[in-house]
């Protein structure tokens, strides 16, 4: 495990701003899990997971907390069906399992599933951040979600290494949790089921999928992705934004960019100070203009601690 004191934040998210956090512990392998826990107890602050800070709005100033930093890279790996967890029947005859470690990058695992000619997460393409943050957070597009292919996962749960089949997971909106956890769990490694296909159809849905992304999204931008989650009814959270007079709308250094208005992007400089000042007046003026609260998508930090 390694540690490093005052953490700089700016330099651990996509977005490139933040403050510090007291100390950042980076988890190299499963043996290092009970020294984490010994660590945790001796410092007495709360922890928040973080991986490749890819939905992370962190706010300015000293956090005291702890960063737990998982950087369990087990490539991905075909698996077997016991391995998976996957309960007998539980799947259709000829899926395909695919284990990943929890720190290796999503397109990382997309380019594999590619390649080997496995279907059903191609939605994923362009979404950045790690294995473990898109099970985190469900993440999703195209139709796509994370959990309708995940079969189960290998969660730290402060004791012991558990394996939790999909029966006992809950997916949501940009959510994820184990059925009756009374406290957050770290995720170390996921298993996927997957269908066997042609690489050629993958590699061009995804490729359709990224140019698509492309076209209307900043994704090459210093951004944390999409800022407000989408209404359950009625017009998207960028609709809302634009018919409310904010896509370009700037302050300071940051922006809801001119390409989607739901995304906020870093223009060079970006404080978070100006980013929560620019949110507030975009949140204030879609609630005045169609009685719709958005809420955020981003992880803001600090927040809920595991």
């Amino acid at each position: 495990m390694r540690e490093e004191a005052g953490a700089d934040l700016s330099g651990l998210t996509t977005l490139g701003m933040g403050g510090t956090c007291a100390l950042a512990l980076s988890l190299d392998s499963r043996e290092d899990l009970p020294a984490l826990e010994a660590r945790r107890k001796e410092l007495g602050l709360p922890c928040y997971v973080l991986a490749k800070g890819s939905n992370i709005l962190a706010r300015e100033g000293r956090h005291e907390l702890v960063l737990v930093r998982p950087c369990f890279g087990d490539e991905p790996a075909i698996a077997s069906a016991a391995a998976a967890g996957a309960a007998e029947g539980a799947w259709p005859e000829g899926t395909v399992f695919v284990s990943c470690g929890a720190g290796v990058a999503l397109p990382r695992l997309l380019a594999f599933l590619r390649d080997a000619g496995l279907s059903g997460m191609e939605g994923l393409a362009g979404i950045p951040g790690s294995v473990g943050g898109a099970v985190a957070m469900n993440a999703g597009s195209f139709g796509c979600e994370t959990g309708a292919c995940l079969a189960s996962v290998e969660v730290w749960n402060g004791e012991a290494l558990v394996r939790i089949p999909r029966g006992d997971l809950e997916f949501g909106y940009r959510s994820f949790a184990v059925k009756g956890a009374q406290k957050p769990v770290l995720v170390v490694s996921a298993t996927f089921a997957l269908t066997l296909a042609p690489s050629r159809g993958i590699a061009e849905r995804m490729q359709a999928n990224l140019l698509a992304k492309k076209s209307r999204q900043p994704v090459s931008a210093r951004s944390a992705g999409c800022v407000f989650k989408n209404p359950p009814e009625g017009p998207s959270a960028g609709i809302l934004l634009d018919k409310a007079g904010f896509r370009g709308r700037a302050r300071g250094g940051v922006a809801l960019s001119e390409m989607h208005a739901n995304f906020l992007v870093n223009r060079g400089g970006g404080r978070a100070e100006d980013a929560f000042a620019l949110l507030g007046e975009a949140r204030e003026a879609v609630l005045a203009k169609f009685g719709v609260a958005l809420e955020f998508e981003v992880r803001v930090l600090p927040c809920r601690s595991f």
